[in-house]
């Protein structure tokens, strides 16, 4: 017989399945690091997230949870949990890679080649429908919330920054929907204004921005909408990215990452689906001819932004959520806060139709605006002219540097040392104005950006570069010494059994 229970328990077999099942997942791997007790009001956690990236590295840094915190003068139960997604290792658990090693580099190669595996030939991962299955047995419905019962602001969510507007539900995915103008999931910061009142912040330009600016020119008074917090992580993922097209429906792309249908479940007040699996559902409408100020809040590019004087908010109808819910929150800007693997593949395989001998592409860690791109070049301007490619991308692209693919683009000292020795000021392109979705500080104009492609390549001699390149002194020792690299790594313990550092 199968029961309530058995059909929950077989919704969170897998890692990708639910935030839960991941998180112990990466527990068995040592990567999540257990506090009892933090005191917000002193922005202990926010000092915490910046030591812990300070100390390990970004994609080093492991996963935390806190199983109380002090917020208001009161200790709050979580627990709140950061800094869960983005490693490469902690990647290659997410996708179910068989053999996963602490070696960034390696992983971030298997990652992507697995991925690279599911696409179909026109780069567009397979949609698979999502499927419904009965609220008796999703773990969002455990407890459900109306009328006076409804309390948002009794869950630990965090004032981030000192700087902040207030405290913010900065992980969880929105979902809108409309009979005619399609659907959209998206991940747009929520900011706690009262028992029943939350902000919603779809910028300028997004899908969900662009879908709730058609209905209120259509003439709809409100839009109905529902705020899955800490969905599981493939849905979340599809929401952080732009991968789904506008108007797509984000929940068959999700079947698609996951290789099987997404569990679902109807609201309590509308026919939006969710992630059955989620931890907190918030439901409820937007007043679309109603706006309040919002923020100031820390971006994604470590400064903080502006106040908005005209933002959307949600006026709350029913909250459900699972049994002791846990909390996500994101560090904007200092931690990991999505899996990044689906669109660094999707990424991939587009420029690689556009630019046969890419090798690589990388945005380093806490580098927002910047992306490092790899080929192996047989021809003048075929840096330049690949840099080009990716600049047009209106998103997170301002600076482009391209490299030989001898260098390692994951290793900033690698790339930078290509930028010293092989690059001439000379060999670049300046785009003076063009477009830019993203909250970047420096620029005068709301989406609207220059560009710079920056051909760290070797440049050959019709470029204006020397007549021939000296070889690496690497390159000199890989041959003087053949296999010598190889026994050092086999002897490397031994090397190191003296180093009080290595017990």
């Amino acid at each position: 017989m199968v029961t309530a229970r058995s059909v929950s328990q077989a919704l969170e077999d897998a890692p990708g399945d639910s935030v839960r099942a991941y998180v112990a997942a990466l527990e068995a791997r040592g990567r999540l690091l257990r506090i009892p007790r933090m005191d917000q009001d002193r922005f202990e956690v926010t000092a915490f997230a910046y030591r812990l990236v300070d100390k390990f590295g970004k994609d080093n840094a492991p996963a935390f949870a806190i199983d109380e915190v002090k917020i208001d003068g009161e200790w709050r139960r979580g627990p709140v949990l950061a800094n869960l997604y983005g490693s490469w290792p902690d990647e290659a658990l997410l996708f179910g890679l068989p053999e996963i090693s602490d070696n960034q580099h390696e992983m971030y190669r298997a990652v992507i080649a697995t991925l690279l595996d599911r696409l179909d030939g026109g780069g567009l991962w397979p949609r698979i429908q999502p499927l419904e299955i009965d609220a008796a047995d999703a773990p969002c419905k455990d407890v459900r919330l109306v009328g006076d019962d409804i309390d948002i602001e009794a869950f630990p969510w965090l004032k981030t920054n000192p700087g902040d507007a207030g405290r913010y539900i900065n992980m969880g995915s929105v979902f809108i929907a409309d009979d005619r103008l399609g659907s959209n999931v998206g991940t747009y910061r929520c900011q706690v204004k009262g028992p029943r009142k939350v902000g919603v912040n779809p910028e300028p330009g997004q899908h969900g921005w662009l879908l709730l600016n058609e209905m209120r020119r259509r003439g709809d008074k409100t839009a109905n909408v529902v705020i899955a917090v800490a969905p599981d992580p493939m849905t979340f993922c599809a929401s952080s990215t732009k991968m789904a097209g506008y108007r797509e429906d984000e929940l068959e792309f999700v079947g698609g990452l996951r290789g099987s249908p997404l569990p679902v479940v109807r609201a309590e007040t509308c026919d939006i689906r969710v992630p059955a699996t989620s931890e907190l559902v918030i439901e409820g409408e937007i007043p679309l001819d109603e706006f309040e100020t919002e923020g100031p809040y820390g971006e994604m590019y470590g400064f903080q932004g502006p106040e908005k004087p005209e933002n959307f908010f949600v006026r709350i109808t029913a909250i459900t959520h699972r049994r002791d819910p846990w909390v996500l929150n994101s560090f904007t800007g200092l931690t990991w806060d999505m899996p990044k693997s689906p669109q660094v593949a999707s990424n991939f395989f587009t420029y690689k139709r556009l630019i046969p001998d890419l090798t690589g592409l990388y945005s380093p860690a806490g580098a927002s605006g910047l992306i490092v791109i790899s080929l192996k070049k047989r021809f003048p301007g075929q840096g330049v002219a690949a840099g080009q490619y990716v600049a047009a991308n209106p998103a997170l692209n301002k600076v482009v540097i391209v490299v030989d693919d001898d260098v390692d683009i994951m290793d900033a000292g690698d790339v930078l040392r290509a930028v010293g020795a092989r690059w001439q000021p000379s060999a670049s392109v300046i785009v003076p104005q063009t477009q830019m979705m993203m909250p970047d500080p420096s620029r005068r104009t709301p989406m609207l950006s220059s560009k710079i492609v920056i051909d760290a390549t070797r440049q050959l001699p019709q470029e204006g570069g020397p007549r021939s390149w000296p070889r690496t002194n690497r390159e000199l020792l890989e041959s003087g010494a053949p296999g010598m690299l190889e026994e050092i790594d086999a002897n490397w313990s031994s090397y190191l059994s003296g180093w009080p550092a290595s017990s």
